[in-house]
């Protein structure tokens, strides 16, 4: 094969059909129209002399020749991108870039307030699309079209980069006039009843049931290690509704301790320590290889550290 007759834009068209496996998204992804991008899947397959892509039960699936070529691509074209990439190519103050964040209701409660304060008095312009885990996947990330997700997650696809935002440990949060407040300990608290509150991961929510342990998460998976069960009267993947209802109808809330700490000088509020150990949970900010050198990009997640520090 003959390097100087490869058309370069022909790999771009692979990475993407590649990662999209889908000859219609992967021309939306591009900006180009559909024969184009059929054109283009015909031209690599005459390039390489392999279908590339085959028709299944499932929809379309890579060859076994172009999965051994989807990494050696993207190695090129993400070296090809970082040695193009101009240092002085993006200001802050003058730039209107919308950045697409992903961010769980946990860190769009603790973290993102501090984020945009932060970047209202040096990038005015900048705005911030806030998405829900219902709102996006994993393959959104990894194809560039969200530049973060910031959540606790429990496995991650080995292709993302990542960073620790911080680790946090557990409130309970309850009404003042509460009649736990006076005499809290581990069996009031199993008597008490609760508000199960969470959300990790990606992908649209699915019913909670109160006897499956292990996908209640932290909290519970900590009591039941102990051999004990708390009384959860209501599910919310909401820490608002969380803290509102614990006000409103004596439940109590057992929080990520950021989350929480927003309201320690309410008066309506009391806030104490769980009577019993759970583990620290840990926040984290992902994002796809294709963005990791954008000059735009490495500028907004050292923003994202900044805000995360000062929370």
């Amino acid at each position: 094969m003959n390097i100087n007759k490869i058309d370069l834009n022909l790999l771009i068209y692979l990475d993407v059909l590649l990662r999209e496996k889908n000859v219609t998204r992967a021309a939306n992804q591009l900006n180009i129209t559909q024969p184009a991008m059929s054109n283009g899947l015909k031209r690599l397959r005459n390039l390489f002399n392999d279908p590339i892509l085959v028709r299944t039960s499932d929809g379309m699936a890579p060859t076994e020749r172009s999965q051994a070529l989807a990494p050696v691509i993207r190695k090129i074209l993400l070296e090809l991108e970082e040695a193009l990439q101009s240092e002085d190519n993006f200001n802050p103050a003058t730039s209107d870039r919308v950045f697409r964040l992903m961010a769980s209701d946990y860190a769009a409660s603790t973290l993102v307030p501090k984020l945009l304060s932060n970047l209202s008095k040096i990038a005015p312009n900048i705005s911030i699309d806030i998405m829900t885990p219902s709102d996006i996947n994993f393959h959104d990330v990894e194809a560039g079209k969200v530049d973060m997700a910031i959540n606790r997650f429990e496995e991650l696809p080995q292709s993302f980069h990542q960073k620790t935002l911080w680790h946090d440990n557990f409130t309970c949060l309850m009404a003042s006039d509460n009649p736990m407040v006076k005499r809290f300990g581990l069996q009031n608290y199993l008597r008490a009843k609760h508000i199960w509150v969470s959300k990790t991961g990606f992908g649209v929510g699915v019913g909670m049931d109160p006897k499956d342990v292990q996908k209640l998460g932290w909290v519970d998976e900590a009591l039941a290690k102990i051999g004990e069960k708390r009384d959860i009267r209501v599910f919310t993947r909401n820490y608002n509704v969380a803290i509102q209802l614990a006000l409103e109808d004596q439940l109590i809330a057992t929080l990520p301790s950021k989350a929480a700490a927003r309201f320690i000088t309410a008066p309506r509020f009391t806030l104490l320590d769980p009577p019993f150990d759970i583990p620290e949970i840990e926040l984290k900010m992902i994002w796809s290889p294709l963005l990791h050198h954008d000059a735009s990009h490495i500028w907004f997640r050292q923003k994202v550290l900044e805000a995360a520090h000062e929370c």
